[in-house]
């Protein structure tokens, strides 16, 4: 069966990815604050109330707990470990302490934001299965996202990069009453969150312009915050191969098979030219996606495999590196049907 261009949650294998793919937003199915200062004890000071994304003042016993809480840090890429004394540890609101400010960017309310994490039960202090990334790469967490997980944005939210520290979260502002069983966590469970903030994702392809030499390919406009104008000439000839040319060089790392990379995209008709999905459609933001895992389309794989994260991509797609003689299920792309996509590879944890 034919891959969608946005991935199928093929590769939330982990707890780290269940929890990336959750907290960065959009719908895979068509198609992936307070003063950076201020600690536990003094967060959100100007207000009782909170929204649900924004730190509530925290109660005294709360605040207390999270500072018992003992982590022994880790060198190199080791993640974290922590004990508790009083359990199991509970909190009527996410409490958070910073333990590093960090002395980078102050994080803006709607970035996607590149941060390694470990969790761990409140009810032993166990670390949850799959859920470090401290030995493997980051994940990256949109805070403009009010609509899941909002522990884990309002434990991040409104510091700096460099910031390490650490929180606990009640059930309701994670998994809620439905727990996670299948990583043994349960609904009344508490977690313990570790954090380390490394970066800002960029929203857009950042390198030197580049002009395409074949002037028969399609042209492209880019839009900040909208899906990219994409022009076919009228005389253009239906492609028989993939044909990847590069609109930005960028400097990052080169993407390999087995890399997950987080991209934005318009893609086109090729023959009418109609927008038939972006990530810039409202509730979307960049997509993940894991390279040469089959969870898109041939072209994709294939396209971003070898390039480098700030490319700005054009790729035009024959259909057999598409969606082939099927078209999709939903009849939105039909048989044999070419493709043209922009991609901005963004990040490659």
């Amino acid at each position: 069966m034919p891959k969608s261009p946005r991935l199928t949650t093929a590769a939330a294998v982990s707890a780290a990815a269940v929890l990336a793919l959750s907290a960065c937003g959009g719908d895979s199915d068509t198609d992936a604050t307070s003063d950076g200062k201020t600690d536990a004890s003094a967060s959100s000071a100007s207000s009782s109330e909170s929204s649900p994304v924004t730190l509530a003042d925290p109660k005294p016993e709360d605040t207390k707990k999270v500072e018992d809480i003992e982590i022994t840090e880790a060198k190199g890429k080791k993640a974290p470990s922590i004990s508790i004394e009083d359990k199991p540890l509970s909190v009527t609101e996410t409490t958070r302490k910073v333990l590093d400010e960090g002395s980078g960017e102050t994080l803006p309310d709607d970035a996607y934001v590149e941060v390694d994490l470990a969790m761990f039960s409140g009810k032993d202090g166990k670390a949850i299965e799959g859920s470090e990334t401290y030995t493997s790469a980051p994940i990256v967490l949109s805070l403009g996202n009010e609509g899941a997980l909002p522990g884990l944005v309002k434990s991040i939210k409104g510091q700096k990069v460099g910031a390490h520290g650490v929180s606990v979260m009640p059930p309701k502002d994670l998994f809620g009453d439905q727990g996670m069983p299948q990583y043994g966590v349960d609904g009344k469970d508490n977690l313990v969150l570790v954090y380390d903030v490394r970066g800002i994702m960029p929203q857009e392809a950042k390198g030197k312009a580049v002009t395409p030499k074949d002037k028969t390919l399609p042209t492209v406009k880019w839009k900040a915050d909208a899906p990219a104008d994409i022009t076919i000439p009228k005389d253009a000839k239906k492609p028989k191969k993939l044909v990847t040319e590069k609109l930005i060089e960028g400097t990052g790392k080169t993407v390999k098979k087995g890399d997950q990379v987080y991209v934005s995209y318009t893609g086109v008709k090729f023959k009418s030219g109609e927008v038939f999905d972006s990530s810039f459609k409202e509730g979307r933001g960049p997509f993940p996606f894991v390279v040469g895992q089959q969870g898109v389309i041939p072209g994709w794989d294939k396209a971003v495999e070898g390039s480098k994260v700030g490319d700005r991509l054009l790729v035009v797609v024959p259909s057999k590196e598409g969606y082939g003689e099927q078209g999709t299920p939903d009849g939105s792309i039909k048989p044999n049907e070419d493709l043209v996509f922009v991609v901005d590879i963004l990040s490659a944890p």
